[in-house]
């Protein structure tokens, strides 16, 4: 869920920190873009106010060095004195030209009133009377030249205008400067975003966490398990709270349901005793060989067993496991010996393969009395002659115990039902046994982090592997 919420997290809040950023990116270039047109309107401004006073025409600014005395031309000198400073100092290109485009004054003396683009539109809106206030933007990647003109006006006439010609090298390098400022500080609250958005989700999905283990945990046994509700969002511990509440009730329920069975099976035990007992007695009375006497015997034998696999389960379903690191191998071998004898009554064969020693954690009495049960089930349907094979080995973090026999095996259907409690194949209902062996098994082996599973042996007969871990469960 974190891999699916992170992204859509990410993802908004990139499109925030971008919807925030250009606009200031685009602000920034026009405040440095409108400060420098501020300083250049100055400039020429106080230009004009030099030109204003200037009288003499195109002609008399031609023979201006041969006409020292007049006030016109002494003018005309500072005007071209100050622009030639201004272009020593600043670089910046700057003249004063009449109506007609003709000059008055300029700096350097080799250049020419810009006849197109910005520099063209911003003459034209100076000979309208009015300064140049808002030029075209020029951005870092643009080499262009800021135009900026003011009109020179004398007695209400625009009579010429005072034209710059700015390079923008160092305005572009300022927006240059301040666009990688900004995109640091997007990068920098990205990275601030995205640990909050882990934490956030973190916030949120541990609660989620924790309940899905303790979910897991139910499901495989571990009844006790419950969810810690103090953190996360209210509804989650709200979830949280109400899901302890249905774990302590099914707990319940479940703890009354294996009380009943135990207390029933412990109950019914002695009056079943009593009960053989006066059959057995009655058997007495009755001539040898009476079939009926014979086969009530026999079904008071079988009831007995099925109490008895009763108060197992019931035991086995309550005890908690006492995990130990064992020795899986010797353990194996030591039930395949302890069978033998009785694989050799029904010539059957019963051996054991596999490594001499390889250690897992279990239950050593659990595992064994599991280990029994499967042993049993595969010397009951093994026909005479045939063969059962213990082996162990090792399967990464899990020892694989198996089980396999040479009997008549079981169908698809029949394998998705085994280990059902008293459920038995229609084919061996004449077979000894009640139908709880495998459910005991399986609840003696859960209890202690092992699981048992059943496929087919080839070429004929049932394979039950039994998985214990290497190391020790949580």
């Amino acid at each position: 869920m974190r891999t699916r919420l992170l992204p859509l997290l990410i993802v908004l809040m990139a499109g925030v920190l971008l919807a925030l950023g250009f606009p200031l990116a685009m602000s920034l270039a026009a405040r440095e873009q409108q400060r420098v047109v501020v300083d250049r309107i100055d400039d020429t401004a106080r230009f004009a106010a030099l030109a204003q006073f200037v009288t003499a025409g195109p002609t008399a600014v031609t023979g201006a060095k041969g006409d020292k005395g007049g006030e016109g031309n002494e003018r005309l000198n500072t005007l071209s004195s100050e622009l030639a400073r201004y272009h020593d100092l600043y670089g910046i290109r700057a003249g004063v030209f009449f109506r007609d485009g003709l000059r008055m004054a300029k700096a350097p003396a080799d250049w020419r009133l810009p006849r197109g683009g910005n520099g063209a539109e911003a003459f034209d809106e100076a000979l309208a009377g009015r300064r140049s206030h808002d030029p075209p933007q020029v951005w870092p990647w643009q080499r262009g030249r800021l135009t900026v003109a003011s009109p020179v006006v004398r007695d209400g006439d625009v009579v010429a205008v005072v034209v710059t010609d700015s390079p923008t090298g160092r305005m572009r390098s300022r927006i240059l400067h301040g666009w990688l400022v900004i995109a640091g500080g997007e990068c920098a609250a990205m990275l601030l975003a995205v640990g909050a958005a882990f934490r956030l989700t973190g916030w949120v999905l541990r609660p989620v966490r924790i309940l899905d283990t303790a979910t897991h945990d139910i499901a495989t046994g571990r009844m006790q398990s419950r969810v810690a509700a103090a953190s996360g969002p209210p509804e989650l511990r709200r979830l949280a709270r109400s899901f302890n509440e249905m774990a302590d009730n099914v707990e319940e329920v479940l703890e009354q349901q294996r009380a009943f069975v135990a207390d029933a099976s412990h109950q019914l035990r002695n009056p079943l005793s009593a009960l053989l007992l006066r059959i057995e007695l009655l058997g007495l009375e009755l001539p040898d060989g009476h079939e009926e006497i014979a086969s009530v015997r026999t079904e008071g034998k079988r009831l007995a067993r099925v109490l008895d696999d009763l108060l197992d389960l019931a035991l086995a379903e309550h005890t908690a496991a006492d995990l130990r690191l064992t020795d899986i191998a010797e353990l194996a071998a030591d039930r395949v010996d302890a069978w033998l004898p009785v694989a050799g009554r029904e010539e059957v064969g019963l051996a054991y393969t596999g490594p001499p020693a390889i250690t897992g954690w279990a239950d050593p009495v659990a595992l064994s009395s599991a280990l029994d049960a499967v042993v049993d089930n595969a010397l009951k349907f093994t026909p005479q002659g045939s063969h059962v094979e213990v082996s162990a080995r090792a399967e990464g973090e899990t020892i694989a115990l198996t089980v396999a026999d040479g009997g008549p095996g079981l169908t698809e259907d029949e394998l998705a039902r085994i280990g059902d409690r008293f459920w038995r194949s229609n084919r061996h209902q004449n077979v000894s046994g009640s139908g709880l062996g495998l459910s005991i098994s399986r609840a003696l082996l859960t209890a202690g982090g092992a699981t048992i599973a059943y496929a087919p042996n080839e070429p004929r007969g049932l394979c039950v592997t039994i998985t214990v871990p290497r190391s020790k469960p949580q």
